[in-house]
């Protein structure tokens, strides 16, 4: 066996694991309620916990935790050790059926939005059996739901479970109208591109807004930054090389399938894609992967920074989320096959697509909100704010053609050309893929590249997953009552084509002919974030999430109220940071400085030499330094008349509105001091210190 197959999932209780541990019955049990989502047979959680146990003891875990996800975007873990005293002086190892099925966290530290009682400090962690517990920091981790003490959903998993359900019961009516009477199980699939920075730990240890915030707040742009186009997929500095390989072995013993790296599009950037998987261990993978970024980093004297704007100037980082649709029996729903025009199931599926993104364009923008995805979305780097599909020229030909009654005869088999005969031909893919629009069709996938870098890619994937079984109930409501199937089904993609068709764009999403053209078809362009969450409780989306037993309206609303409150904390935070850089260092190195050179200036009178560039200078930078102070006043003025706003949504407003308006005003005028002054006196790394760090 290869170094990668004895290492890759060592240190995951997978079914290889289970298989060989478990009673024969017990595994069977097991795996009914993994494959097949039946409800979990209770009586075997005691032999499955004493198996997990001796496993974890085996690979040197001491440690239990049930392993969640709160409404933070990050995990959260609670470690109690194996040990159960026996007597004065001695214990035994042990983990019973009940510690594995059910544990008790305090609740009362994470956001709930109104849910939780500010006396109920209690919650509930609940084991999720589909997902596979697995061993990290001598800890065993136990994948779970997240509730609070009234069974108030307070995590990002169980509503990613019930959309999945939700979309299985709904494909499985599909399906069974097509003949598919032996699929049992239907599940979306993800792979989740993970975009990044690294940057050197000495030169991070020197900005106080990148730990306290994530981004630089202040820097002026470095004579180089991502114009010669020379980084990407760039050979890996050694550093780096040694970085990514520690990496994927981390995660391998964890079993993702971290299978690509390269160098992205600006310095310091870089990304990793794996393989895609079931979308509920993709999230769960996803969230590991962010955390083995950061701690692998720090052992390389590196720092992973997951914010989506680390750095002005240069290309932020998100995280394409390549979403598809695959069968128990293996096969994938939206692959359009040799003939995709003749696909009657294929298209049906596609038409279910494309009305959930045209109908649901307002959830999919609301599921990649924040702060620091602002910064990225519409910055001609990423997808505007405006939500698209892209087909690709066949699939687009295909759609028009059936919603004129046309026939479609298709491009034929086209090879690319190279004109050197030593260069063997190969087929030339007709999708194409546009890296300008925010949902694009891959060849049997949809890329939706909207999402941020630091974000759980599980609130995108709970509306595509209820957005799209939504449309297919309808479907299945309508084919059912059919009397004759064939004739009913090709009505339906005609009129689903023709209905929804709008939301079809191949051209360029960057250019701003394009915000013209969508405001003319009626598409929607929330340009930030608050104008979209405000949308989440809209009597349509609550409708859509409680017809599929997703989120009740109250669990909605919560969710709402902690996006809002997220927005300006964040903001808040920066603002705070900003004012605590200007102060306490900007501002006293500059008036450092003008001292320098007034009694350099002072010395050349004396002597009799000119000193009009020092004057200048000294003139340009006391205005300079004037307007720092006046706008940090302005600034410090503002946050304090936050306290005044009286709820969420108004206070959110007035961050953006206000804040950080005054936020840009000031960081303008100080990036343009910054060329101004000596870089000796300057307290902070540059830019071309930072992105060009790693050597």
């Amino acid at each position: 066996m290869s170094g990668i197959e004895a290492v890759f999932g060592s240190m995951v209780f997978n079914e290889s694991a289970m298989r060989s541990l478990l009673p024969h019955d017990t595994y069977d049990k097991l795996q009914k309620t993994i494959q097949e989502g039946r409800e979990l047979d209770r009586s075997i959680a005691d032999v499955v916990a004493n198996a997990m146990k001796d496993w974890a003891v085996s690979k040197g875990a001491t440690h239990f935790t049930h392993w969640f996800q709160p409404l933070t975007g990050i995990t959260a873990e609670k470690h109690d050790a194996f040990l159960t005293p026996t007597g004065p002086g001695s214990v035994v190892m042990e983990f019973s059926g009940k510690e594995l099925i059910r544990g008790e966290p305090d609740a009362s530290s994470f956001p709930s939005g109104g849910l939780r009682a500010t006396f109920e400090a209690r919650g509930y962690t609940a084991w999720d059996p589909t997902s596979y517990a697995f061993i990290k920091d001598n800890t065993l981790c136990i994948p779970t739901a997240f509730c609070s003490y009234t069974g108030s959903v307070l995590d990002k998993k169980t509503p990613l479970l019930r959309s999945m359900e939700a979309l299985n019961c709904q494909t499985l009516r599909i399906l069974k109208l097509f003949g598919h009477a032996d699929v049992k199980r239907v599940f979306p699939t993800v792979g989740a591109e993970q975009e990044y920075f690294l940057v050197d730990k000495s030169v991070y240890d020197r900005r106080p807004d990148l730990k306290y915030t994530g981004r630089t707040l202040f820097g002026a742009r470095p004579s180089k930054g991502q114009e010669l186009d020379d980084q990407y997929f760039g050979a890996l500095k050694t550093r780096i090389s040694l970085f990514m390989r520690e990496l994927d072995e981390e995660l391998w013993k964890l079993g993702v399938f971290a299978k690509t790296e390269h160098n992205e599009a600006a310095p310091a950037q870089h990304e990793l894609a794996p393989i895609f998987t079931n979308v509920n261990i993709a999230t769960d993978h996803n969230q590991l992967t962010m955390e083995l970024l950061k701690k692998v980093a720090v052992k390389h004297g590196l720092v992973c920074l997951l914010h989506e704007k680390p750095f002005a100037g240069v290309n932020g980082s998100g995280k394409h989320n390549n979403w598809s649709l695959a069968t128990d029996t293996g096969l994938n729903l939206l692959e359009p096959g040799k003939s995709p025009a003749e696909n009657v199931q294929f298209l049906l599926f596609l038409g279910a697509v494309m009305k959930a993104v045209d109908e649901h364009q307002d959830l999919l923008r609301i599921t990649v909100a924040s702060a620091g995805n602002d910064h990225r979305l519409g910055a001609s780097e990423a997808p505007p704010a405006i939500v698209s599909m892209f087909l690709g020229c066949e699939l687009t030909s295909v759609v028009e053609a059936i919603t004129r009654k046309e026939s479609y005869l298709g491009p034929g088999k086209t090879y690319m050309e190279t004109g050197l005969g030593i260069i063997p031909k190969f087929r030339k893919d007709t999708t194409d893929r546009n890296r300008t629009s925010p949902f694009a069709f891959t060849g049997n996938k949809f890329e939706f590249r909207m999402v941020g870098s630091s974000f759980s890619i599980a609130d995108a994937n709970i509306v595509l997953n209820t957005a799209v079984a939504d449309q297919l109930r309808q479907f299945a409501d309508e084919l059912e009552a059919a009397d004759d199937f064939a004739l009913r089904v090709g009505k339906l993609i005609r009129r689903t084509f023709r209905e929804h068709s709008r939301i079809i764009f191949n051209g360029n999403n960057y250019a701003r002919e394009w915000v013209e053209e969508a405001e003319r078809r009626g598409l929607l362009n929330y340009r930030s974030s608050v104008d979209a969450i405000v949308h989440l409780t809209d009597e349509k989306n609550a409708k859509l999430f409680e017809r599929h037993g997703v989120f009740t309206g109250t669990e909605l609303a919560s969710r709402q109220d902690i996006m809002l409150e997220g927005y300006l904390k964040i903001i808040h935070i920066e603002a705070l940071t900003m004012l605590d850089m200007v102060r306490r260092e900007v501002l006293p190195a500059v008036v450092s400085y003008t001292d320098q050179l007034a009694g350099a200036a002072l010395r050349k009178k004396q002597l009799g030499v000119p000193s009009a560039h020092e004057e200048k200078l000294i003139a340009k930078l006391a205005a300079l330094t004037d307007s720092i102070s006046a706008l940090a006043d302005r600034l410090d003025a503002e946050v304090v008349g936050a306290q005044e706003c009286q709820d969420h949504y108004a206070c959110a407003k007035y961050h953006r509105d206000v804040i950080f308006a005054t936020m840009q005003e000031l960081r303008a005028v100080t990036d343009e001091t910054e060329l101004c002054v000596s870089a000796k006196c300057w307290p902070y790394p540059s830019y071309g210190e930072m992105l060009f760090s790693v050597m």
